[in-house]
């Protein structure tokens, strides 16, 4: 197997032994046993435990960036803002909810290594700055100032990760249900910022 199939399929297992077990419980051999490698292969790759839960949360930026950015295509460039901004909130509760024992992990884990620490935020930054991008793009906010997207972008992306974590106690609680709690909760105050010219 070329190792780069090899590098994404160990990414998978090791995000699901993680999820399972927890980071510290976690040992290179578990992961190396369930991936049906040796676990030299793996620290070849990786390096070390950290370094494996690292490429797996830089490999989860990576499709969530992507998740994010097919939701806003895919309403097309005519779309209203609501349903721009809808789309981007459901992308990122369809991605959590595909990947819902890893987000907790991280969640409760959030201290585990200092080196994951900086990934986890850079995760954020990332939805955060994709996010007033494409507010400042969208028919009647392109004369807000960037600063004031900025901050929706913020607020916006706290009011998922919180959602997100709240929906790990309420398992009834749907991604279309998270959606539209957070949708009803932001859209006044953005909508307030558009402008009719």
């Amino acid at each position: 197997m070329p190792r780069a199939e090899r590098e994404a399929q160990i990414l998978v297992v090791a995000e699901q032994v993680f999820a399972e077990r927890g980071y510290q419980a976690t040992t290179m051999e578990d992961v190396a046993e369930r991936v049906g490698v040796t676990k030299p292969l793996i620290y070849e790759y990786f390096g070390s435990k950290e370094g494996l839960l690292s490429a797996c949360i830089v490999s989860a930026r990576g499709q969530l960036r992507d998740a994010t950015e097919r939701s806003w295509a895919a309403v097309g460039d005519d779309a209203e803002l609501i349903d721009i901004f809808r789309a981007g909130v459901r992308a990122f509760f369809d991605f959590i909810d595909q990947h819902r024992n890893a987000f907790l992990l991280i969640q409760q884990e959030g201290v585990m290594a200092a080196q994951t620490s900086p990934l986890i935020e850079s995760i954020r930054e990332q939805q955060s700055a994709a996010t007033a991008a494409t507010l400042g793009a969208a028919p009647g906010l392109s004369s807000v100032p960037p600063e004031v997207l900025e901050g929706y972008a913020e607020v916006i992306v706290g009011a998922c990760e919180r959602i997100a974590v709240w929906r790990g106690r309420r398992p009834d609680v749907t991604a279309a249900d998270a959606t539209e709690l957070v949708v009803a909760t932001v859209w006044s105050g953005l909508a307030s910022q558009l402008t009719t010219s």
